[in-house]
Parts: C-alpha cells; sequence; structure tokens
C-alpha cells in the first residue's frame, strides 16, 4: 500500500506595508522552509502597490488583500500551522485580540509569531507590550533580545516568548573592492523628517560626487512618488533633486538593496537598515552624524559600533571600520554563523505545534491592564474590546466582491491615499506657517 505524503505545512503572513511584507514573507521562510506561503496584505494607507511587491521580489503561493475581518474570517475558515504578523505595534495587538476571539474553544490553532523589520530605536516599551501574546517576539540580535526580556519582566509580563533569530534578508557575496569605486547612500522615507535635513543631505551628497569623479554614487530610493511605504515620506529626494544639476556620476536607483550592494565599496545612511545588511557584507558602512546623533534619527543605536562619521571626513577619504564586539550583537553573524540563526525559533515553533497546539493567546494588554488605552487601539482597526468585530466593520472579503464592487473600493482606495499622501501632509505645513 503507498504511503501518504505528508502535507506541507502552511504558513499566512499578514502585512500592512512592503517592508514588512518583505520580513514576514522572508522570515517565514525561514521558520518553515518548503511551507506554503499564503500572504495577506491588510488594507491601509501604506499597501503595497504592484511594482513595490515585485521590487521587494518574495514570492508566495497566493497572494490577497483583506481587511480586519476578510483576515479573521479566513483565519476562521482555513488551518494554518504558523501565522505571522509583520505589521505595526498596534496591528498586532488588534490581531492578537481578533484571532484570540476567533479561535476561542478551538482544539487547536496556529502558532502566532511575530516581530520587528530592523533596528529597534524608538518606542520600545510601546511596541514591545503591543506585540505580546504572540507564541514567539522574533528579537533580531542578541542585544534585543535581552532588552526585550527585560521590558517584558520589568512589567510582570511572561517574557518566555521571547526568541533570538536574525535579521532574515541578509545575505550576499563577501565585499570584494570594485572599479570604479561606488558609494551607496541608503535613503530612509522618515529620516530626517524636514526638508532642510534632507535638503541638506542631498547637497552633501552631489558635493562627494563632484569631489570625486571617478566614484560611482548611487542614491538609492526606496518608493517612486506616490508610492507609500512603512513611513510617511512627506517631502522625496526625487522632488528635491528635481531641480539640481545632478554631476554625470551620480545616478539615483531603485531595486532590491542585496543587488544594490553587490557593487557597493560603501555603505552610507543616516540609520537604515542597510546598515546592517552590508555589515554582514563586511562592506564599510559610514552612519552619518552631520544631523547630531540624536534618537529622534535612530542613529544613536550605532554608539560604539565604529561607523559614526561625518561627510567631511568621507569627502576627505576617510573609511569607517566596524567594531566586532558591536557587530557580533546586533545579528549580523558575520563570522558565518548566520544559517543557524532560526534554529531555535525552528524548534519552539515544532514544540508549539505537537499534539493540540498552543493554548489561548494571552496579551498583557487587556481591558483590566489598560482600560484607558486598549479600546482605541482595537478600534482603529474595527474590533470591540473582546476582541469581536464591532457592528459595520466589513465582513465580505475583497476577493469576493463583485466586478462593480472592486472598481468602487479601487477608486475609494486611490482617493484615500491621495488624502494620507498628498494633502494632509500639505495641511500639516500650512500649519507649520
Amino acid at each position: 500500500m503507498p504511503s501518504r505524503t505528508p502535507k506541507s505545512p502552511r504558513v499566512a503572513v499578514l502585512a500592512d506595508s512592503d517592508t514588512r511584507w518583505k520580513w514576514g514573507a522572508l522570515t517565514a521562510g525561514r521558520l518553515v522552509p518548503g511551507g506554503r506561503l499564503d500572504g495577506f496584505l491588510l488594507r491601509g494607507r501604506a499597501t503595497p502597490t504592484a511594482r513595490q511587491l515585485q521590487e521587494v521580489g518574495v514570492p508566495a503561493d497566493s497572494l490577497t488583500e483583506v481587511t480586519t475581518a476578510g483576515f479573521l474570517r479566513t483565519m476562521a475558515e482555513e488551518r494554518y500551522d504558523v501565522v505571522l504578523l509583520a505589521l505595526v505595534g498596534g496591528g498586532v495587538q488588534a490581531m492578537l485580540h481578533g484571532l484570540a476571539h476567533t479561535w476561542r474553544g478551538a482544539g487547536r490553532r496556529p502558532v502566532v509569531v511575530t516581530g520587528y523589520v530592523g533596528v529597534v530605536y524608538e518606542k520600545l516599551a510601546d511596541g514591545l507590550l503591543l506585540r505580546h501574546g504572540a507564541d514567539l517576539v522574533l528579537a533580531n540580535s542578541r542585544q534585543d533580545a535581552e532588552r526585550f526580556r527585560a521590558v517584558y519582566e520589568g512589567v510582570g509580563a511572561d517574557a518566555s516568548g521571547v526568541v533570538e533569530v536574525a535579521l532574515p534578508f541578509l545575505g550576499g557575496e563577501p565585499y570584494r573592492a570594485a572599479d570604479p569605486y561606488r558609494v551607496v547612500f541608503a535613503a530612509q522615507p522618515s529620516v530626517p523628517g524636514d526638508r532642510a535635513g534632507r535638503a541638506y543631505l542631498l547637497e552633501r551628497l552631489v558635493r562627494h560626487a563632484r569631489r570625486h569623479p571617478d566614484r560611482e554614487v548611487l542614491l538609492k530610493l526606496r518608493s517612486r512618488p506616490g508610492e507609500h511605504t512603512t513611513h510617511i515620506e512627506e517631502t522625496p529626494y526625487q522632488k528635491l533633486a528635481r531641480p539640481l544639476r545632478l554631476p554625470p556620476n551620480l545616478r539615483l536607483v531603485y531595486g532590491h538593496m542585496g543587488e544594490v550592494l553587490d557593487g557597493a565599496d560603501l555603505l552610507v545612511t543616516v540609520s537604515s537598515t542597510a546598515a546592517l545588511e552590508a555589515l554582514h557584507r563586511r562592506v564599510p558602512t559610514a552612519v552619518l552624524t552631520d544631523l547630531g546623533v540624536r534618537e529622534a534619527l535612530g542613529n544613536h543605536h550605532f554608539v560604539g559600533s565604529g561607523c559614526l562619521m561625518s561627510w567631511d571626513a568621507l569627502d576627505a577619504g576617510a573609511v569607517p571600520v566596524a567594531d566586532p564586539g558591536w557587530v557580533a550583537r546586533q545579528g549580523v553573524a558575520a563570522d558565518g554563523s548566520y544559517e543557524a540563526a532560526y534554529d531555535a525559533a525552528r524548534e519552539r515553533i515544532a514544540r508549539l505545534g505537537g499534539g493540540a497546539g498552543p493554548g489561548g493567546i494571552a496579551p498583557y494588554y487587556t481591558a483590566a491592564t489598560a482600560p484607558g488605552y486598549l479600546p482605541g487601539v482595537l478600534r482603529r482597526y474595527h474590533l470591540a474590546v473582546d476582541g469581536a468585530l464591532l457592528p459595520g466593520a466589513a465582513r465580505v472579503s475583497p476577493g469576493s466582491a463583485g466586478p462593480v464592487r472592486r472598481v468602487v473600493r479601487r477608486a475609494a482606495r486611490g482617493a484615500y491615499r491621495h488624502g494620507v499622501q498628498r494633502v494632509a501632509p500639505a495641511i500639516r505645513r500650512m500649519g507649520e506657517l
């Protein structure tokens, strides 16, 4: 009698932006190698466009745009082994409560995983407590794992779900000097957030290109005008560059960061996660101090790294040298141990997934611990404090809507995104006059 072929494990990834989809999908692939990946994009201001998804370059067996109601309904009807929440903190908390309500009384439920896309440099306690309740809260480095456990233990919350891993998108060939020498500036949508700071950085990049005409200088951009990413970009570099006469050796580029780093000799940024990608490849990496070393910029995270440097020093030919001890604590794993970074997380999932599966979801925030905070967080995702859908919440999944309704929804989403990305920033700027 022929043996039955075991079914591949199924993983659902819910993401709310292009960056979080990249992190979530790649993390899912490392946690459950060979599993079926179903992607769900939460409808909102940062829902990625088709071009952004193509640039991310992470395929899925299926990919669907959903509302909160549509996602929870799918989780009630379909059976998954792992559900990975790649969302902003408030979104994670809302889905934890929604899933707890959806799966209440079920004999078996999926393992729920969440974490952070990159460097955690702000709202540490707020973001962590909003993620509490997931079976695994992934920490991208030894340093983060220690900080995460300290926060949970400090408020009396269970810290056993914190598991040390590494960023899932590290890789590529080790650094080799190229000809011509290539400098890559990794732009960020919201760091710095002000027009003056962004104009200054662009002017210094232009100046560097003119001072070193033998170098290839690339301005690596996150999105095209009109697209939205994880963070709001009110003053795109494309707009600032338009009236300038750029030197011939300076180009604005898009695409996968890994491909851009393949030929890089120097990575320059304010605080982008691209710095960790570069350090993993041993590419010299400069974290700019020109605008100060400040928590608001996120470059304070690199204190002690050996990477902090000014444009003046770079113009003069200085090359940053990363501190090996600091790098070792950041999950960059330049020593070759990267492939084992997810072993502990995979083992934890295997243990939780056996038998009847894990018990109920128990977030730290409840109606008893945060009665003045939690209801507002859940309401933004159309959920009541018990995790049930609020009256009037959309109960129809986008995939099941008729053609007329789909056209209307696309138009409404376009108007919504225009309001968030164009009108709202203009109003904020007018208010600052």
